[in-house]
């Protein structure tokens, strides 16, 4: 893997720390801006909508901006962000902050996809992606303990003011390695990428990255008060199991990478429905903390799982050749999930069976994923069989 890659990681690390870290401080900062937890848990709704606004309008933008420029502008806005965080006085503007860091977060994530997969040779794209989004993964194992550990000791706002050191680092590794020639297409036209997109195939795939991801937050939100509220274990022991969750995502996420490579349709099936198990046996084993952990690790792993090959598909097998807006529009679903997720656990919290049972009820997501995701299949398939009839034997009309 070229070096360049790596650039990405190091911004795509930086990015997943503020949108992870929050979930450790969670308590504090409620306490701090006098908020109730699930308030507080709007934060990350609030991000993730950020990222869903973010991803299709900043794209289209800079459309045609060469991907370089595009990508240290964005690690600007992210770095600006996260300043706004740590000096937020109230709990309005700390969510207009976290919204203008948000801002950043889709476009990043899906103009670097396209660079990513153009670094690599055809058979290593998946893998690519992947090791792009380690840099998420590595967040939540260095990152978010590290960050969680800062907000005890000095306070949850020196946490964003470390986030943004980490931004203005990574805006500096971007800048130094990433290829000055990393170019969009000269005939880069936003509005018929739009066309290609909203496509019914499109729509559908995109709806399965919303469901799929939409349970892994649904739990991952609540997982500190779910940890020490459910399972028994103390505030101090929340950071060392982030490290089993983080762990698990690196694996997770490598593992659906190379798996995606070998046969793209049957990893997205199967890593949807591991994490639907997974999410379903977390209930029961919240009640003992040796399973507690062992399931937080499994959830990490099969979230993540689901990454490189749900990223892939839309990119290369379903959007056709409107790469960079498609890519960014697929990271947008993501973050929809995660506030789809973060809302649905709040409700059970709030106005369901309670917290011990976020998981099992957050299991219908991946269940309701994995419908869409083989209807989608099914009409790609019906769509390439009438091409193929109604042309010249290829599949051309």
């Amino acid at each position: 893997m070229p070096l360049a890659l790596y650039a990405l990681t190091a911004g795509a690390f930086g990015i997943g720390v503020t949108e992870f870290v929050i979930m450790g401080l969670l308590l504090a900062v409620s306490a701090d801006l006098h908020v109730s937890m699930t308030t507080a848990g709007l934060l990350i709704s609030g991000y993730a909508l950020g990222v869903v606004i973010g991803a299709p309008v900043l794209t289209a933008l800079t459309g045609r901006w060469p991907r370089k420029t595009v990508l240290i502008g964005l690690m600007a806005i992210f770095t600006i962000g996260n300043f706004a965080c740590a000096v937020a006085p109230t709990y309005g503007l700390l969510m207009a902050a976290r919204v203008l860091t948000a801002l950043a977060h889709g476009t990043f994530f899906g103009v670097g996809s396209v660079v990513a997969t153009g670094l690599v040779a055809e058979d290593r794209k998946a893998s690519a992606i992947a090791v792009m989004f380690t840099g998420l993964t590595v967040a939540t194992i260095v990152g978010v303990p590290l960050g969680t550990w800062i907000g005890q000791q000095l306070g949850w706002r020196a946490t964003f003011w470390a986030v943004a050191l980490i931004g203005v680092m990574a805006l500096i590794v971007i800048a130094t390695l990433v290829p000055r020639d990393t170019r969009p297409e000269v005939d880069a036209d936003w509005r018929a990428d739009l066309r290609a997109i909203v496509r019914m195939p499109v729509l559908l795939a995109l709806l399965t990255t919303v469901l799929g991801f939409a349970g892994v937050f649904a739990v991952f939100t609540y997982i500190a008060p779910m940890l020490t509220q459910v399972t028994g274990i103390t505030d101090r022991a929340v950071s060392p199991v982030l490290l089993v969750f983080g762990g698990g995502l690196v694996i997770g996420n490598l593992v659906g990478g190379r798996l995606a490579d070998r046969n793209l349709m049957a990893t997205v099936l199967g890593t949807l429905l591991v994490l639907g198990v997974a999410l379903t046996l977390m209930t029961p084993a919240l009640h003992n903390p040796v399973a507690a952990i062992a399931m937080t690790g499994l959830l990490g792993a099969a979230g993540f799982a689901t990454v490189a090959p749900l990223q892939m598909w839309v990119l290369s097998k379903v959007a056709g050749g409107s790469r960079s807006l498609a890519s960014s529009f697929n990271i947008a679903a993501f973050n929809l999930g995660n506030a789809l997720g973060a809302w649905a656990g709040g409700a059970v919290i709030d106005h369901g069976p309670g917290l011990t049972f976020v998981p099992l009820a957050a299991a219908a997501f991946p269940a309701a994923a994995l419908v869409v995701a083989a209807l989608t299949m099914t009409i790609t398939r019906a769509n390439r069989t009438v091409a193929f009839a109604a042309g010249d034997g290829r599949g051309n009309i």
